[in-house]
């Protein structure tokens, strides 16, 4: 059994993740020998206790002492991991449905686990080997590691010179942040109103995925505080969706463009972005005398701890920012830190702020597609990039590091992808007209559906952002 997808194990409850599979991971991290102590904590599913005491049950049986950091954000974890030298672990499933749950790993750096320790930790996984009765890991009661890391935070972002108190909402998906980001925004001189704050692992509201088809169905009661901006998380907070209540969903890449600005202006640099990033960020780059690198979509850590964390001023996946001058970890907090002190001294809104930055915002498309049976959906996928090698025109460029991209003379670009955490093929697209988009949209919902439809199988779902 293959446990590790995109980013960590993400597998059903208890179909797939059995409280036995928990121990038994816990005790395959346990033999990495990366340090005697780990720092663990979970986010609101309902599982998430049940599995945290079987993992760190697995640690312990391993040698390795767990502090216990309860109900916390993933980000959380790997702070804690890289300023004690020791070894984080989130128990989430991130953005995935409640039925859901799993692991991520963060080594004494603040890294999350490269493949190489991936790979270890599967091939340690089926035989675990146990400590005698005298070198067993102990159990240390819960620790407040959140209050520790807004305090950090808060001093790395610095006191903001105020020019109004914006009203802020912040979503927090029923998730981990429903303390914290309230904190950082009321901290920081923004006035938080909070929707989905109360910790419930059923996420009765909204899917814990902060897509744009979710979350602007959602805008007619955000507008209801008359907010500045809408924040919303997913369920363990490593990443955060921004929209304007008036112009809705702000694309993902626009933001980054915009992060990766801030840092050229402190120093010049490389930044790492996923493939499924638009051209809007090469731009900005550019501009600003730094360079660009694409990498695997989850695994940008691996390009940043290969380059060298002093080489590297911003990764970035949609959703997702790490800022090496903080930690090189995945923070949708920072991102909510970053974004209210900009508000706060500006006294604009994030259009605004967008549109003076000569952040342009070019016409895109995510979607995923659930195709039933989804034992075709490796089959569909490998038809599907054949057809497309011709279907849209002669490509420029292709990109093969995480799926197939394949990039036109027109500035136009098509990736599709396999999901490393569910049964989806995913489609990415950008073009810089409408016409264009619609284009490429069109004919690959073509070639998916008729590629279903050869190997007898059916789309069942499709969903945007």
């Amino acid at each position: 059994m293959k446990l590790f997808g995109t980013a960590g194990i993400r597998l059903k409850y208890p179909d797939e993740l059995t409280p036995d599979l928990a121990f038994r991971i816990g005790n395959a991290v346990g033999r990495l020998g990366i340090s005697r102590r780990a720092y663990v904590v979970h986010d609101t599913r309902t599982t998430g206790p049940l599995l945290t005491f079987l993992f760190a049950s697995g640690l312990m049986s391993g040698g390795v002492d767990v502090v216990y950091g309860g109900v916390a954000p993933t980000p959380v974890a790997a702070y804690a991991a890289s300023r004690r030298k020791a070894l984080g672990v989130s128990i989430t499933a991130s953005h995935n449905p409640p039925e859901y749950n799993g692991f991520k790993f963060f080594d004494s750096m603040g890294f999350e686990f490269t493949r190489d320790l991936e790979a270890l930790i599967e091939s340690y996984v089926e035989s675990p080997t146990l400590q005698s009765w005298s070198c067993v890991g102990g159990f240390i009661g819960i620790e407040d590691l959140s209050e520790e890391y807004t305090r950090e935070l808060l001093d790395f972002i610095g006191e903001p010179k105020r020019a109004w108190s914006p009203n802020i909402l912040v979503d927090c998906a029923n998730g981990a942040a429903f303390k914290i980001s309230p904190t950082i925004i009321r901290s920081l001189g923004g006035k938080p109103y909070t929707l989905n704050c109360n910790p419930d692992g059923f996420f009765p509201t909204r899917p814990p995925e902060p897509r744009r088809d979710v979350l602007e169905g959602l805008l007619g009661v955000y507008k209801s505080v008359n907010p500045v901006v809408i924040l919303a998380h997913d369920g363990d907070a490593d990443r955060v969706a921004v929209l304007d209540p008036v112009k809705g969903f702000i694309r993902q890449d626009r933001l980054l463009a915009f992060f990766a600005k801030k840092a050229l202006e402190e120093r010049k640099g490389r930044v790492v972005v996923s493939i499924d990033t638009g051209f809007v960020i090469d731009e900005v780059v550019e501009r600003y005398g730094g360079s660009i690198e694409r990498y695997m979509l989850g695994k940008t850590h691996e390009k940043v701890k290969e380059l060298g964390v002093q080489n590297v001023v911003m990764a970035g996946e949609p959703w997702k920012l790490i800022l090496p001058r903080w930690g090189p970890w995945v923070d949708g907090i920072l991102q909510v830190a970053i974004l209210t002190k900009t508000l706060v001294e500006t006294g604009k809104p994030i259009t605004k702020i967008l549109e003076e930055e000569g952040i342009p915002d070019y016409p895109w498309d995510r979607r995923s597609y659930i195709i039933e049976p989804t034992s075709i959906r490796d089959k569909v996928y490998e038809e599907l990039a054949s057809n497309l090698e011709t279907a849209l025109g002669e490509p420029v460029n292709v990109l093969q590091i995480d799926g197939c991209r394949y990039e036109y003379a027109d500035l136009s670009w098509v990736l599709i992808r396999k999901s490393g955490t569910e049964p989806k093929i995913r489609l990415y697209a950008e073009a810089r007209s409408m016409e264009r988009l619609n284009e490429i949209v069109s004919k690959v919902e073509h070639l998916i559906n008729r590629i279903v439809k050869n190997f007898g199988g059916k789309v069942v779902e499709v969903t945007i952002g």
